[in-house]
């Protein structure tokens, strides 16, 4: 089945042109003169259900500008984005009960309340019923070790027990879908472990849908099977990790293909045009 549908996107931003100092300012309050910068350029790609998706790319490439329009939170300058089959912008209430959303530096539980607190009031807001409410919470405790700051607010915690907290009240609703952005950023190594372990039990048994960026390569090899490469706003490259690490062979990493495929050293891949909307989107 098909989650996530996107032809054609794009997303520019008007911004002021104007000349230096006070004189720049005055012309430009009387004649105002603005340029569109294209944060992204016209990207397709689709991705099926229970597919772990990392999308990756320099900073300003696009890639947090393109999720925001995956959650429905910007709308698009042009192009269309499908989530199960609807626009996530225009049906942005229906949308929010299908989605699960982690953001690395900010947080959806309510500063000043206990986590447990948060987590009742997620329950009451998506109408989840008591029994998988329940069943939901003794997991997330028992795999992502809740139980020990449940009581704290959420002011109070660790960055890596408020990682862990988030990923839970994302997924508390059982969505088919988790937008993950940057989530494990500053967070420690036994914390980020328990991050991954959960991630991939919810992938495999859930076969939840699972979109993440991130520059940290140990998220996309312990999470996702699949890599989207994105350069100043276009695709770069889309294909599975394993077949990218088949293509350079034995003792070459991850990073270092990566880099090479930022350097546009495409001897072993393909050039960016081998992989137009047709090849990505069939």
């Amino acid at each position: 089945m098909e989650m996530i549908e996107v032809r054609n996107l794009k997303k520019g931003y008007r911004i002021a042109k104007k000349s230096t100092g006070m004189m720049g300012s005055l012309k430009h309050l009387i004649m105002p003169q603005y340029e569109t910068l294209e944060a992204v350029k016209g990207i397709s790609f689709r991705i099926n259900e229970g597919e772990s998706v990392a999308f990756l790319g320099l900073n300003g490439a696009g890639k947090s500008t393109t999720i925001k329009m995956l959650t429905g939170i910007m709308k698009p300058s042009d192009g269309t984005v499908r989530i199960m089959g609807k626009d996530p912008f225009l049906n942005r209430i229906e949308n929010a009960r299908r989605i699960g959303v982690v953001f690395g530096q900010k947080s959806q539980l309510w500063w000043d309340i206990p986590v447990i607190e948060s987590f009742r009031l997620l329950k009451n807001i998506y109408g989840i019923p008591e029994e998988h409410y329940t069943r939901n919470m003794e997991k997330f405790g028992e795999i992502l070790g809740l139980h020990e700051f449940l009581s704290q607010p959420a002011r109070k915690l660790s960055l890596g027990q408020r990682v862990r907290a988030d990923l839970a009240a994302s997924l508390l609703h059982e969505p088919p879908i988790l937008f993950l952005d940057e989530p494990t950023i500053g967070v420690d190594v036994a914390a980020k472990q328990k991050i991954y372990e959960f991630l991939r039990e919810t992938n495999r048994e859930k076969k939840t849908t699972i979109l993440l960026t991130s520059h940290d390569m140990k998220d996309l090899e312990s999470i996702c099977q699949r890599l989207i490469i994105l350069e100043k706003g276009k695709i770069l490259f889309d294909d599975p990790i394993d077949q990218l690490l088949l293509r350079y062979g034995g003792g070459v990493t991850l990073e270092e293909i990566i880099i090479r495929l930022f350097g546009h050293d495409t001897e072993n891949v393909g050039h960016v045009s081998d992989y137009s909307e047709e090849t990505v989107c069939n």
